[in-house]
This record gives structure tokens, sequence and C-alpha cells, in this order.
């Protein structure tokens, strides 16, 4: 029996998934106070160039391309337990070893190896999530999911800016190893049992299944699915433009706030602050509502804030940055939760490692060119520039999302009432 079924109505009862969910929680603060400190240590420290700044989510998103949707199906086919573990523990050693890098070098080949791991556990982590969790709690799980990424991105860097005033970068990246080894001993604490219902997923049929043909069958049933590759699409051509931007930050506040160095964590934590308050907004929203609006008005906030972001000037003081961060927020909770809850709700329990290991394929595919061509526009015509004008352009695809919402994602309404006409226009052809 699956475990989820003897939790009552409230998820936190649910003691598994509590337990798999605290150490998620934990591994995801500590990237985010990782995350900060590397940002620092390169961009402040090391005074490296926009072009190589853009080579850290390259080096990040090669693995997601390589092994992305295979990795969606060792997800669906293997003990998603022992490789939450596994991804735990690796990580916190190759942690402990990037704390140790003297230079990019170093540090692009340790952030790749890391990268790799972080695409196991992904869609290990979202199926683990689908098989412990009813379908009616999905919303809520993928709602706290989003609560403890963005509440991360509010304490990670305002903790991390403490630590950064007082020690260095490499103890952030310390402090990262030991949450990742603490994520580790809170999964040693479920057993197999417990999620059996996890683990028997590969069964008879999942071992007499040829790794290939689940990797199609995967592929297949996204592209077969017309909600899920709209959502698909949708995500990727914003995700074009975002990614041109998005490790450019620390580029654009070197001149705004060149002797600040708080400022961008000041930045992530306004922004985490305004995506934990949408999420909560929406957990509480009429599930029945279309994807399109809420997709397309993520995107447009977000749009608009990183244009705000580009008409700043340099000296400028904390709120405009407080305020356009926690814009920023509010278009990220609307569009991740969304986006996410999507993925999960129109995907099957067994598909649903696939379906997020194809989903890191294609975003991982995404972030191999775009910051590198960013990283160039911001060299040649400063960032300022170049974040004006792809907020405008990140803002128009979520107003074609909201204009274009109901034909992309047709609500179940209008999907039958689509069958029906499809019905009776055949019964007037044989007629």
């Amino acid at each position: 029996m699956n475990a989820s079924s003897q939790a009552g109505t409230s998820l936190l009862k649910n003691k598994v998934y509590m337990r798999v969910y605290s150490a998620f929680a934990t591994a995801t603060f500590g990237d985010w106070f990782d995350a900060l400190a590397i940002q620092v240590l390169v961009g402040y420290r090391w005074q490296a160039s926009p072009l190589m700044l853009a080579l850290i989510p390259v080096s990040m998103a090669l693995p997601g391309i390589l092994l992305g949707s295979v990795a969606g199906v060792a997800a669906d086919r293997l003990n998603k337990l022992k490789l939450m573990r596994m991804c735990d523990l690796l990580t916190a050693l190759l942690t402990v070893l990037v704390l140790f890098a003297p230079n990019m070098l170093w540090l692009l080949p340790l952030l790749t190896l890391r990268a790799a791991i972080s695409t196991l556990n992904v869609p290990a982590q979202q199926s683990m999530t689908r098989s412990i969790v009813r379908e009616d709690q999905l919303l809520q799980a993928t709602s706290l999911n989003g609560i403890v990424n963005q509440g991360s991105k509010i304490a990670g860097p305002l903790l991390g800016g403490f630590a950064l005033s007082v020690l260095t970068p490499q103890w952030c990246i310390l402090i990262n190893a030991c949450l990742r080894g603490c994520s580790y001993l809170l999964l040693l604490t479920v057993k197999n049992s417990e999620v059996g219902q996890v683990s028997s997923d590969k069964g008879a049929e999942g071992e007499s299944v040829p790794l290939r043909t689940m990797w199609k069958e995967g592929w297949s049933f996204m592209l077969r699915s017309r909600l899920l590759l709209n959502s698909m699409l949708f995500g990727l051509v914003g995700a074009l433009a975002i990614q041109m931007i998005d490790f450019q930050f620390t580029s654009l506040f070197r001149i705004i706030s060149p002797s600040e160095e708080s400022m961008l964590g000041w930045l992530v934590a306004a922004t985490g602050v305004g995506a934990i308050l949408m999420i909560l907004v929406m957990n509480k929203m009429n599930r029945g509502t279309g994807y399109g609006w809420k997709l397309g008005t993520g995107y447009a906030l977000i749009g608009g804030s990183v244009g705000g972001l580009g008409l700043l000037q340099p000296g400028v003081s904390t709120l405009p940055v407080l305020l356009l961060g926690f814009v920023l927020g509010l278009g990220n909770g609307m569009f991740m939760i969304t986006f996410n809850y999507c993925l999960q709700k129109e995907t099957p329990p067994h598909m649903t490692g696939r379906v997020f290991g194809i989903q890191s394929t294609i975003l991982s595919g995404v972030m191999i060119g775009a910051p590198l061509l960013g990283g160039m526009l911001v060299q040649a015509a400063g960032p300022s520039v170049i974040f004006f004008n792809f907020g405008i352009v990140i803002a128009l695809i979520g107003v074609l999302g909201i204009m274009f919402g109901r034909m992309l994602w047709p609500t179940e309404i209008e999907k039958a009432d689509s069958l029906v006409e499809q019905s009776k226009k055949v019964e007037v052809l044989e007629t």
C-alpha cells in the first residue's frame, strides 16, 4: 500500500514525506549558501569577466544534457531512496573538493561533476514525491517544496552575507558540505519498507523492459501530450531569455553597487520573500483554473523586474533593489509552482521521473548556449542595457502566454467540449 494512503487530509501527517521533505529542505538551504559564496568568490574576489561568469552555468548544464533523460529513466526504474542517499553523499564529498579550488580551471570541472550528481537527484526526488503523496495533495506538496526552495533564498543569502562579512566564501561552501551530510543522515532514517511502493515501481515489468525502451516511452508520452508539450515549449522559450542574464547579476551589481558585496544577497533574499508569499497565495487558489494566465503572468512579472534592474544607476539605495527583487520573486514563485504542478498533475506516477528527466535535458540545453551569448552581449554592451532589453523580451513572452493561454493549455471542460464538437462533426460527415 502507498505510504500516503494512510496519511490524513493534511500532508504534514505523512511521516515518510516529512522526513524526505526535511532532507530536501536541508540540502536546498545549503545549495543557496554555496551559490552566493561562489558568485562572490568568482565575481568580487577573483574579478572574473562576464564571459567567465557565463561558463559557470554552462559547466553545470552540460551533465543535464548528457544525462538528463537517462537519469529520469533511472529514477523510474531504480530504488529512489537509495539513489537520493547516494547523491547526497557524493555531493557532500565534491563540495569539500570545491572548497579547495584555487581558480576557475579547477572550479569549473568540480561544478560539472557535482551537477552530474544533481541530475540524478532531481527526478528521483520528484518521482518519490509523486509516489508517496496522494494526487489531491500534489499542489500542497509542490507548494511546500517551493517554499523550501524560496525560503532558502531568504535565509541562505542573509546568513551567507553575514558569514561573508566575517569569514571567507570557503566557509559558506563548507557549510553546504555539512548540510548535505545532514540530508544524507536524514534519509537514512527512512526505511525501504516505509516507501515500499517507491522501490517496487521497478517490479517485474520494470526489470523486463530495456532501458532504451523506457527512455523512448518517456519521450513518446511527452510528445503525444499536447498540454505537457506546450508547457515544455513555453518554459523553453522563456528560459532562453532568462538564462541570457541569470548569471550576470554579479556583473550588474559590480556597476551599481561596487563596494557592497551584500547587495546581491539582499536582492536574492527579497526574491525569496516574494516567491514564498506568492506560493502561499497560490496554494489557496482554485486548482481548476487554467495554467496559461499563471505561467504568463509569472513571466510578465519576471520581465518587468529584470527590466527595472537594468534602469538602476550606480550608488542606488537598497529600497529599489528590494522592491524589484520582491516583484521578481512573485513572478518566479507563480511560474515555478504552476510549471512543476502541471508536470506532476498531468503525468502518471510511473512516468514522473522520465518527464522531469526530459525537462532537465531541455533546460540544460538552453543553459549551454544562452549564458555564453548573454556573457558576450554583457561584455560588449554593458549589463544595464542587456538587462533592460531582455526584461522587455521576457515580459512580452508572458503577455503572449496570457493571450493564447486557453489555446495552449485547455481546461478539462474545454477539452471535453472539443471532443464533443469533433464527434458531432464526425456524425455529420457520416450522415
